[in-house]
This record gives C-alpha cells, structure tokens and sequence, in this order.
C-alpha cells in the first residue's frame, strides 16, 4: 500500500491480473467505482512475484487468507501484524507515499491524481 498509495479498499479488491509486472501497475477500483492506475516500485514488484510464488492456491484474489485462501477482508487486512514497533495503520501508508511525493518535488496535481482525489484540498491534507 506505500508503494501505490491505494486506499486499504482498493488493495484487498485486487486480482493477480490486476497486476501488470511489465509496467509495474495496477488498475485499481476506487470510490465512486472510478479505474485509475496505480504504480509500485521494483522492491514492491519484487515482494510481490516471491510473495505469488510462494502460493499454492488458486484464488484470483491477490491478498488471501492464510487458512482457507478466500479473499482477504478489510477488517483482517488492518489486523496483519508487522515487525515495525511503531502503531502503524493502513491509511498511514497512504499518507506517507503522497508525503514522500511532495517531498520529492512532485507536483499537487500529480499527487492528486495518484492518489485518485476529485479535489486539491483532500491532496493538501
């Protein structure tokens, strides 16, 4: 989710074919049933072709229980824990990216249109 800056709803929605590894994207369905493509990085692409390969299932779901791969859920996905000591929750994620963005010298439109808002001032936040 750092990686694309998706909401947590878009990331448990995804399929593996959602997953574009020659461009390192993904089209995402956001609020308002809007498509936008999203990107990540070669260590998330990395992450994730091990994390894939790792899997003996056969759900389309890209994010899967471990008992019984069904689809994870909102809910479980906010509760995976991590080894970072550090209360971390998704939507801090999501900040983070656009914050390392404007960090970057990315423009707010850019940000904006990553993070898939209508608005400038919802980027600004």
């Amino acid at each position: 989710m750092y990686s694309t800056g998706c909401r947590i709803g878009e990331a448990i929605t995804l399929d593996r074919v959602s997953i574009n590894f020659s461009n390192q994207s993904a089209i995402v369905l956001g609020k308002g049933h809007k498509e936008r493509e999203v990107y990540f990085i070669t260590r998330c692409e990395i992450w994730l072709k091990r994390y894939l390969s790792e899997r003996k299932d056969h759900e389309e779901a890209l994010f899967v229980t471990t008992c019984a791969p069904h689809r994870m859920s909102i809910s479980q996905a906010r509760n995976i824990e991590t080894d970072i000591k550090k209360s971390i929750h998704p939507h801090k994620l999501r900040h983070s990216y656009a914050t390392n963005l404007l960090n970057n010298g990315a423009p707010i439109e850019v940000i904006q249109n990553l993070m898939g808002h209508e608005k400038s001032e919802t980027t600004k936040i």
